[in-house]
């Protein structure tokens, strides 16, 4: 930009609109990649940007908000859960995709925040988890549960609300207390000790 929105000692990149704002974005998540959301901060996203501070406030208020639009938008979309043929190989292949959801750069990022950021802030960032992964994921599970009464292989009286909360709560458990990365292996036996056995028919 020309003027106040260049960044001093580069070189002014004439974008706006849409342009300007995607390159602010990718500019704030190699940030976040790079020095993490402690060191993060609006200058050197301007920097990174080749832009101006007052093109980022213009956009958003805080760093914050910054950040937390940089992960709503960089978390991939869950997608629909497309029929495997039985309930055991539908939620296999929902925790298979959640765990890639929040193995993305997007996810990634969003875990290092959560354990860095301070707790005023730390409800912003949780609610990008509740909103990107949880409530599309409960969505889903939801689905392949009536799918699965439908087909016969889930029981029919399976429709407790507690049962969409039992996979991402055991994913988010085990990763935030345990250290765990869910490899297929854990995925696999979480889906045939606890869920397939709830379930059945």
């Amino acid at each position: 930009m020309a003027g106040s929105d260049a960044t001093e000692g580069a070189a002014p990149v004439r974008r706006r609109g849409p342009e300007l704002e995607r390159a602010i974005l990718d500019a704030a998540m190699e940030q976040l990649g790079s020095v993490g959301w402690n060191a993060l901060t609006m200058e050197g996203v301007a920097a990174q940007a080749r832009t101006g501070k007052a093109a980022l406030y213009r956009r958003w208020s805080s760093k914050a908000d910054l950040v937390a639009e940089v992960l709503r938008r960089g978390l991939p979309a869950l997608g629909e859960a497309t029929d495997q043929g039985s309930i055991r190989e539908d939620l296999y292949r929902l925790c298979v995709r959640m765990c890639d959801v929040m193995r993305s750069p997007a996810g990634v990022a969003l875990r290092a925040v959560l354990h860095e950021c301070d707790p005023a802030h730390g409800d912003l960032f949780r609610e990008v988890i509740r909103q990107g992964l949880h409530e599309p994921a409960h969505k889903v599970i939801w689905e392949l549960v009536l799918r699965g009464i439908e087909r016969g292989d889930v029981r029919a009286d399976a429709t407790s609300p507690l049962i969409v909360d039992v996979i991402p709560a055991m994913l988010m458990y085990r990763a935030k207390v345990c250290g765990s990365e869910w490899p297929d292996r854990e995925i696999a036996e979480m889906i045939d000790g606890l869920m397939v056995p709830m379930l059945r028919a």
